[in-house]
């Protein structure tokens, strides 16, 4: 008995993986859904294919889709920004005095990327600093940066 597998298996079998993506949120089944509705569209314009060589275009173009993914389009949207890594975004980072730090207040710093949602910090320092110098942050104190001249 010849078991035959029509096209539009193919396309809503592919179709339901796409949309169990959904509820997964992983976007690692969404490459098994997208190479079943591609063999589907294959055997649309090749019908007398038979169900071992779909299963085999299956397996393979699933293969394909998934190392295209983690190889070439995943390490493209990788969130750079350093949202999140608190103390360690911040050590290092390079801004300039806009507001001189004294005895009864913080100054602040502004540097040329925002760093952790804010371009303006509050700054504390032991040395003393003028409008316009360029300045590092070696610690965090709380919500003020501790800088030092760079």
């Amino acid at each position: 008995m010849e078991i035959h597998i029509y096209y539009w298996y193919w396309i809503v079998f592919g179709i339901s993986l796409m949309l169990s993506e959904i509820f997964i949120g992983s976007f690692f089944i969404f490459w098994f859904g997208a190479s079943a509705t591609a063999v589907g569209v294959v055997l649309i314009l090749i019908p007398q294919l038979s169900l071992t060589t779909q299963l085999i275009s299956w397996t393979i173009l699933s293969l394909v889709f998934i190392v295209a993914w983690f190889k070439l389009f995943k390490p493209l949207s990788i969130d750079k920004t350093k949202a999140g890594l608190s103390r360690e975004a911040l050590i290092g980072e390079v801004g300039q005095i806009i507001s001189t730090p004294t005895s009864e207040k913080n100054g602040i710093v502004r540097f040329p990327v925002p760093l952790l949602g804010a371009n303006e910090w509050e700054v504390i320092s032991q040395e003393e600093l003028t409008v316009g110098d360029r300045v590092k942050v070696t610690e965090v104190s709380g919500n003020s940066l501790i800088v030092a001249r760079a």
